[in-house]
């Protein structure tokens, strides 16, 4: 007792080490995925309704800073409670961050009235991640190897962060080649520090993997909210009713390709791997090629908007231009592609079959712009749905004993 009365304690109590396998996501963290998911819907605004090659690539940079902002934080999450004391508070500051990020994103390229918009989603993000590095830092305790690697990523994660103010400052061509810059040094910056300090540790697959299956699933749930902003005042016509539920049919294709079997076997597989193949695989298959999910996702639901905007135009002989088009079948095909990566990563197989499917995507690819769109609509279901017929024709032992 006397000992304990002498010694210095922080402020704030460290919180305890997860133990592995056993956490599941907080409503809290749901919480949070929310407000990255409304970020997300914010860059359908920012490609607007008439997609250009420009608006497109912005949108693409956006959403993969976003991303890495969004998987930092699901790390730290699965090395302590996000929802307890000093962390919550730190999450509470990055949503908040987040959330003026993504209330801007229109503006992000382009300064209009009241405070400069690039400046803000600059700063709103810098925040998020010298946020998320001090959490980091701090939630690692007396583990003096992952605080040398935090230092080390934070050291690398600064140069990008200057590249983004000063091109939020500049604008024109220098703002585009220094946010690229930006993007460069955070995806490239980051593999790096993996390289020579290693992976994140993971604490706890089961929550890492769930974090991921739920942030998917909300972004799925965004996607059907395109249709009605596609739509628009006609969405009692029956034309445009029937397009959209075509659109709804590819989204639940998108859901069962990744959820009815592929994620359950997946988790399994991250679950069983010894430890250091399991904190490269949840960086390479959940952290990285999650992400080409959920841009898929969010590039479909741009095609299937801009589809539905068209039949409820009523324009006759209207067609889609080739950036609307490429992003209806260029969405399903990132998202295809990610998924056999997905599969090969978690030890799942990928078969021609898969592969054959998802190289007609691409090649059906034209037909966006030469069919009416309704039509290029149906036919990109229609290949969604053999890719989901021939997922339904694997054995039970070809998913790794799913059932």
């Amino acid at each position: 007792m006397g000992d304990d009365r002498g010694r210095r304690r922080p402020p704030w109590p460290r919180p305890p080490r997860p133990a592995a396998r056993d956490r599941r996501v907080t409503p809290f963290e749901i919480f949070f995925d929310l407000v990255f998911v409304f970020a997300l819907t914010r860059i359908m605004a920012l490609v607007g309704r008439h997609p250009t090659p420009a608006g497109m690539a912005r949108g693409l940079l956006l959403l993969v800073l976003l991303w890495v902002a969004w998987s930092s934080y699901t790390w730290l999450g699965n090395q302590t409670r996000a929802d307890v004391g000093v962390v919550r508070g730190g999450f509470l500051v990055a949503m908040a961050a987040l959330f003026v990020v993504a209330l801007v994103m229109p503006r992000s390229w382009t300064p209009g009235p009241g405070l400069d918009g690039p400046l803000l989603v600059a700063l709103g993000y810098v925040l998020l991640r010298v946020v998320h590095l001090a959490l980091s830092h701090w939630a690692a305790g007396d583990d003096a190897p992952l605080r040398a690697r935090i230092r080390f990523f934070a050291l690398v994660s600064v140069v990008g962060w200057v590249a983004l103010l000063i091109g939020a400052l500049l604008g024109g061509a220098g703002h585009a080649a220094l946010w690229v810059l930006a993007f460069l040094v955070e995806v490239v910056g980051q593999r790096l520090a993996y390289a020579r300090r290693g992976s994140w540790p993971l604490r706890s697959p089961t929550h890492f993997a769930e974090r991921h299956h739920l942030v998917l699933i909300i972004a799925l749930g965004e996607s059907v909210v395109a249709a009605g902003v596609g739509a628009g005042s006609a969405v009692t016509s029956p034309p445009v009713l029937g397009v959209a539920l075509v659109g709804f049919t590819a989204t639940v294709c998108l859901w069962w390709l990744y959820f009815h079997r592929t994620a359950a076997a997946a988790a399994r597989a991250l679950g069983a791997a010894a430890p250091a193949r399991r904190d490269r695989m949840a960086a390479d298959a959940y952290s990285q090629t999650h992400l080409m999910l959920v841009a898929g996702v969010i590039y479909l639901a741009i095609g299937v908007e801009q589809v539905l905007a068209h039949v409820a135009g009523a324009e006759p002989g209207a067609r889609l231009d080739g950036w609307a088009a490429g992003a209806l079948f260029g969405g399903a095909a990132v998202y295809l592609t990610g998924r056999l990566v997905f599969r090969r990563l978690t030890g799942q197989p990928v078969g021609p079959a898969r592969t054959a499917v998802t190289g007609a995507v691409v090649l059906l690819a034209p037909v966006g712009v030469v069919l009416p769109p309704a039509a290029a609509l149906g036919v990109l279901t229609g290949l969604l749905l053999v890719a989901v017929a021939v997922d339904r024709s694997g054995t039970p032992m070809a998913h790794a004993g799913v059932r």
